[in-house]
């Protein structure tokens, strides 16, 4: 006869309540590690769906992402002129934040140049920019359709948003949408009618609007990214970042601080996780005192007491740990940043809560073999 699930049985409601609040308390551990991921998955998006082997910016910086970096417009075409360059495209960077149905809507505008690299590559509805001016492609999670209309920029220009785009974030989670090179620029280096005004009359010299964050590159096959991007910087003076330390720069510098932070949250959980199972499991432990002491007492072997203690301690955290999994695929749309689960992430924890609740049952293990087989015969 099972020990452990003949116990289970005879107080199965405390034993599923006990086993529902400890699958809240792994879910949240889980959702850390899927915030982990998904935080570098974030911080790639743009990279990757942008599809460069070369990031050309301003000389002295790690931009557009890490720094501020402003080149002219012109520089595409310079780029474009290097050996070993097959297609080459400006791109620009700007935030902007304004009010849709009543909710604030936080968006980063690029701006590319349709028909070159550094536009989205992927659309999940709609078409790609065909006009000049007032389209854009919007990623999914802004809620916008094929066929709203944006309004944008000082001047409040409607932008149509003509497709639909999806994983497409920034690095703090906020949603793009594209637009033509030409409305990134005017969008960004526009003024309002009053300011333009006011410059005018002050006799301010006019700030050029031929300017772009970035011109991204794609190579030829058989040619080295790395050779290219030296052949840049020595002739043309200007910063590159291949396509891997653009990502080792995102990874290892930018987000470096916040993955930091969020693996100690999910540390100190899995901690709390461990001591509350210890808790549980020594006070299960304590109220079976008579029961062991009269295994005790009828000579019943050590490893019978402990297997009863390790076989409950396991169960309860197998069990909390697939109800929570469970719990964090079913709400995963919910959450405001992208949960990433990956198989052997799902793994290892899995592990690691095995052997939490082998470790965390030592101490009902330890009470359990200092039972006093007499406690059988009190009163």
């Amino acid at each position: 006869m099972n020990l452990a699930w003949r116990d289970i049985r005879h107080k199965l409601g405390r034993f599923l309540m006990t086993c529902l609040g400890l699958s809240l308390l792994l879910a949240v551990v889980v959702t850390m590690a899927g915030i982990y991921r998904g935080q570098t998955a974030d911080a790639l998006a743009l990279v990757e769906a942008v599809k460069a082997d070369l990031w050309v910016v301003e000389a002295g910086t790690h931009g557009p992402f890490a720094e501020s970096s402003r080149i002219p417009g012109d520089t595409r075409e310079m780029v474009a002129r290097i050996n070993g360059v097959a297609e080459a495209g400006s791109v620009t960077l700007q935030n902007v934040q304004l009010e849709r149905r009543g909710r604030q809507l936080r968006l980063q505008v690029v701006g590319y140049e349709p028909g070159r690299p550094g536009g989205p590559v992927r659309l999940v509805a709609g078409r790609a920019i065909t006009r000049s001016h007032y389209e854009l492609i919007a990623d999914r999670r802004t809620g916008l359709t094929v066929g709203e209309t944006l309004r944008l920029g000082h001047k409040g220009h409607d932008y149509t948003v003509v497709g639909v785009t999806s994983g497409i974030v920034t690095l703090s989670g906020d949603s793009i949408v594209y637009m033509s090179l030409k409305d990134a620029q005017g969008l960004q280096f526009e003024q309002a009618p009053p300011a333009a005004r006011r410059e005018a009359a002050r006799g301010a010299q006019r700030t050029p609007t031929d300017l772009v964050n970035a011109v991204v590159a794609r190579l030829a096959p058989h040619y080295q990214a790395a050779e290219v991007a030296e052949v840049i910087r020595r002739w043309k003076h200007l910063s590159v970042l291949t396509d891997e330390e653009q990502k080792q720069l995102l990874t290892q510098t930018v987000i470096q601080r916040a993955r930091r932070q969020l693996g100690l949250f999910m540390s100190v959980l899995t901690v709390v996780s461990a001591v509350i199972i210890a808790l549980i499991v020594y006070m299960l432990t304590m109220e079976k005192i008579r029961e062991i002491a009269t295994l005790k007492l009828i000579g019943a072997p050590e490893r019978t007491i402990i297997g009863l203690i390790l076989q409950q301690a396991l169960l309860m955290g197998v069990i909390g740990f697939v109800i929570g999994t469970v719990l964090v695929y079913t709400f995963n749309g919910y959450f405001p940043r992208r949960i990433v689960m990956l198989p052997e992430d799902i793994a290892m924890l899995f592990g690691v809560v095995v052997l939490v609740c082998l470790v965390a049952s030592l101490l009902g293990v330890r009470a359990a073999l200092r039972v006093d087989p007499a406690e059988a015969l009190r009163g």
